[in-house]
């Protein structure tokens, strides 16, 4: 089963991709994709269009979302997959996490207004496909088109990560609210991209313990953000604490990914795929 072509986690513009929903799963199927998920961040919106689009396809969806929690002073994300988009208790605790975002982004054009940097917040909004959820990802494609820096890598790198001028903290859902939400839309919980948490080796592995005892499933092992080195070393966590593996592009759009959809690199084969309980 480790052979299956799944991306189980990926953007549209209904959060910070540049594609639109249907334009995501087409490009999946294009590229060979068994089984995807579309995940956007702390939003349901597209997954209506891409169910649809899919089925036409003849694609198998899973319906996801994508939760940002803060955990020892870090926003971390945790991904839902197979969740009921329907669940009242899941749409409100959503709605409680996209309320904050407004003033999150008022609050960065601020900081990027006083080093020089005019216009921001209304630039982002002009890359954003869903007004309600302006990310950092909108306020970088803005950045890049006014020639600030020359990729969203750079923006991130040296404007809007932690300890730079444009970063602003920020509180979202905690880990016990979003694995609530998960597991009570019926869904199957999944650390996203661990490798890009800045944890020490002792805090991931509090971090996964805690998470298991919430009901975790699983960990994203194999996803454009993580390096061979990586793949391995959380394949081990994997093992450790006894969960099952996780697959995926973290596709954001043709520019903006590392890789494209479907291109993860194959999981460690003793692993167990997350997929194997969403056939």
């Amino acid at each position: 089963m480790n052979a299956l072509n799944a991306d189980l986690h990926c953007h549209s513009t209904a959060s910070d991709g540049t594609l639109p929903p249907g334009d995501v799963v087409r490009r999946a199927h294009a590229n060979g994709v068994d089984l995807l998920a579309l995940t956007d961040h702390d939003e349901l919106l597209g997954l209506p269009e891409a169910m649809t689009v899919a089925e036409g396809l003849g694609l198998r969806f899973v319906p996801g979302v994508e939760i940002s929690v803060s955990w020892l002073d870090q926003t971390l994300h945790v991904v839902g997959l197979g969740i009921d988009p329907t669940n009242e208790a899941l749409i409100a605790g959503l709605a409680q996490v996209r309320s904050g975002r407004d003033g999150r982004a008022a609050r960065i054009a601020a900081e990027l207004e006083r080093i020089g940097i005019h216009g921001a917040l209304d630039g982002a909004l002009r890359y954003a496909g869903n007004p309600s959820l302006v990310s950092r990802a909108h306020f970088a494609r803005y950045l890049v088109e006014i020639g600030i820096a020359k990729n969203v890598h750079d923006v991130f790198l040296h404007y809007l990560a932690r300890g730079k001028p444009g970063y602003v903290e920020h509180v979202w859902a905690t880990l016990e609210e979003a694995m609530g939400w998960i597991k009570g839309a019926g869904g199957l919980a999944v650390v996203a991209h661990p490798g890009r948490y800045r944890l020490s080796h002792a805090e991931m592995e509090i971090l996964f313990d805690r998470f298991k005892e919430l009901g975790g499933d699983a960990i994203e092992v194999s996803c454009g953000a993580h390096d061979g080195g990586q793949v391995l070393a959380f394949a081990r966590m994997v093992r450790k604490f006894g969960l099952m593996a996780s697959r995926a592009s973290d596709f954001h759009g043709p520019e903006d990914s590392p890789i494209d959809l479907g291109r993860a690199p194959p999981l460690p084969p003793d692993l167990t795929p997350v997929w194997s309980r969403l056939m």
